[in-house]
């Protein structure tokens, strides 16, 4: 069931728009999983040696970088959303309501 639930988080992430961010928990509730959002947390960090998943693009619920550690370089999460166009400081996403993207409700497997 794990790689099945991954993938279908995958199939969210792959969906974020470039200069966009969502939630765990968001991708969760569009898979019908609200209280999964940690599970979509590991996915994300399982997801780091793929190169079509935009991992960068998925922050908490409050806009911080609680993923960057599992990037490599210590800013490297924070350096490819501001290459979106996106301002962070202090790990937090500036303007995150202007940035946020919610995920349609989807059902694929």
């Amino acid at each position: 069931m794990e790689d099945n639930f991954f993938e279908r988080v995958y199939a969210i992430a792959k969906q974020i728009p470039e200069g966009k961010v969502t939630s765990y928990g968001a991708i969760a509730k569009a898979l019908g999983t609200a209280r999964s959002a940690r599970m979509v947390g590991w996915a994300m960090n399982a997801s780091h040696n793929r190169q079509d998943i935009p991992a960068h693009r998925v922050v908490n619920r409050k806009g911080l970088l609680s993923g960057k550690h599992h990037f490599e370089g210590t800013n490297l999460m924070q350096q490819l959303l501001e290459n979106e166009g996106i301002k962070v400081v202090d790990n937090k996403i500036i303007d995150f309501e202007k940035f946020f993207w919610e995920p349609k409700q989807i059902t694929l497997f």
